[in-house]
């Protein structure tokens, strides 16, 4: 294995001396950091030196939660981030209909439309995808994944119908006046269906997969999450693990609702192997607050009857989970975008470790967090609940939230200082496929806090570009129990790497997002570099 030195250039190490002069590598770990003098004092006629030439180096990117294999799919789907009406949408599927030659039958399917950014303003219904075709079953995705639209064939091939009930958890949209499906379907009516679907082969997933690795390498991350483990996202990362195919690490989160037995029946991935390894278990508790099926405890604006989301789970079932994590000494990771929701966890985890007699809660994660309360944040501190901020919401949308909740509501959404100022480990993520795994757009947005129509939300928790790099560098090492491996450049740490062509901590900070991935190192291997 070679040895590096790497020098003059800006060395971020995110260590309390934030910078240093060089770094000594060898077997893919970091040996010795500090001046130049002391670094070359390793140098021999082995040693490969690595001229910076100004250049800025930190450690690289771990992402905290997103979804690998779900984002290595929608790379063979339809586009639709770009539809701003229901015409736009229907193009879209039709050209690639055009330009595919797809059999009767065969499904077509398409990811990222936002009924918030549609013309319309709505969702739109099967009548809307029947007009693309009658002969190919479509479906198409929100942005946000919670929730998605079917066509008249899709509902035919899945089977759902006007006898069809609402799942616990979801809802099937009708037709006014009338149980008829119209093809929109929402949380578990949609994630359960959607399912049905039948997928390409694994060998075409795992090409995929491949795609997938690579574009995560491009934006600087060396770490990624598979954010819910089911039998197909296993098997798939299991073979892609045994074939020696990862290049980067991924850390998968088992279903503990449905797929519990995964994670018993596989202890040897408890561990790293060839990459890939389980971290813990996931549960979900509410929905999108864009989509306004997350669980609020005051009403979203403009909603008759006082409707606040909802719920998915009784606090009894969540507490035999919250038990069955602790006694596994697994650690539990739950989406909760509500700040209803985000009671429901934490009362329960404080209801169970109290039963308990202990405060041992292994590290649990709030995902999202997004309408977390000032208070929550205290209570989370006081049981070592890490909260990992989807910050993004503040630019893509952020409008959003000041129409559904109000401005003073919307303001407080991913309250990043807010919790550094009460002590807590946090963290940021991009929920990939929701938005690419950029996380240089994700510093941009903790530390400028802007949305898409160019409105500062929130400006009082606006952090620093330091404190933001530590959300998906050292913090995010901690959130997996692996700050002694990663994270920062330190001694004794992986040799993982970032090479970017400006330093954030001295760009304009509305800049940072402009800011390039030029390299990418992992165990001191190139994995990625910019022509």
């Amino acid at each position: 294995m070679k040895e590096q030195i790497f020098y003059n250039g800006q060395i971020i190490t995110m260590e309390e001396d934030t910078y240093a002069e060089a770094v000594f590598t060898r077997y893919g770990m970091i040996q010795h950091v500090g001046t130049k003098e002391e670094v070359f004092t390793h140098k021999t006629e082995k040693t490969e030196m690595i001229d910076l030439n100004g250049k800025t180096m930190l450690p690289s990117f771990i992402d905290p939660h997103s979804h690998l294999t779900a984002f290595a799919t929608t790379l063979k789907l339809v586009p639709l981030h770009d539809a701003k009406s229901f015409a736009d949408i229907i193009s879209a599927l039709q050209i690639f209909q055009e330009s595919h030659s797809l059999k009767e039958g065969e499904w077509i399917i398409g990811f990222g439309y936002d009924n918030n950014d549609l013309m319309e303003k709505k969702h739109p219904t099967k009548e809307v995808l029947d007009q693309v075709s009658t002969k190919h079953p479509i479906v198409i995705s929100h942005a946000s994944g919670h929730m998605g639209v079917m066509n008249s064939p899709a509902l035919q091939e899945i089977q759902i119908t006007s006898d069809t009930l609402n799942p616990e958890g979801g809802v099937i949209g009708r037709i006014d006046s009338s149980n008829e499906p119209n093809g929109y379907l929402e949380e578990n009516a949609f994630i359960q269906n959607s399912a049905k679907i039948p997928q390409p082969s694994i060998e075409e997933v795992c090409q995929l997969i491949d795609e997938a690795q690579n574009i995560y390498c491009s934006y600087g991350i060396t770490t990624a999450q598979e954010g819910i483990v089911n039998g197909k996202e296993f098997y798939l990362l299991k073979q892609m693990s045994d074939e020696n195919r990862l290049k980067i690490d991924v850390i998968g989160y088992v279903d503990l609702k449905n797929s519990k037995d995964l994670a018993d029946s596989n202890q040897r991935y408890r561990s790293y192997f060839n990459h890939f390894k389980i971290g813990g278990y996931k549960i979900f508790l509410d929905g999108s607050p864009q989509g306004k099926t997350a669980w609020l405890t005051k009403p979203y604006g403009n909603e008759k009857d006082g409707y606040c989301g909802y719920p998915i789970y009784k606090d009894e079932e969540v507490q035999k989970f919250i038990q069955t994590a602790l006694d596994e000494k697994m650690q539990l990771l739950t989406h909760c975008n509500g700040d209803a929701a985000c009671d429901q966890l934490i009362n329960n985890f404080e209801t169970v470790l109290h039963e308990r007699k202990d405060n041992q809660s292994n590290r649990p994660v709030m995902i999202h967090a997004q309408t977390v309360r000032y208070d929550q944040l205290v209570s989370m501190k006081q049981i070592n609940m890490i909260p990992s901020f989807f910050i993004e919401h503040t630019y893509y949308w952020g409008d959003v939230h000041i129409k559904n909740l109000g401005m003073e509501r919307a303001s407080r959404i991913s309250p990043a200082k807010t919790a550094i100022e009460n002590g807590l480990c946090y963290t940021f993520h991009q929920d990939t496929p929701v938005v690419v795994p950029d996380m240089l757009h994700t510093i941009w947005c903790a530390v400028n806090r802007v949305t898409k129509a160019g409105v500062f939300i929130g400006e009082f928790e606006k952090i620093s570009p330091l404190d933001a790099l530590k959300g998906v560098t050292i913090n995010a090492a901690y959130q997996y129990f692996e700050e002694d491996l990663k994270g920062s450049i330190k001694e004794g740490k992986h040799a993982d790497f970032v090479i970017l062509n400006h330093n954030p901590l001295t760009v304009d900070s509305m800049m940072i997002k402009d800011i390039t991935v030029l390299q990418t190192i992992k165990n001191g291997e190139t994995i990625f570099k910019r022509d």
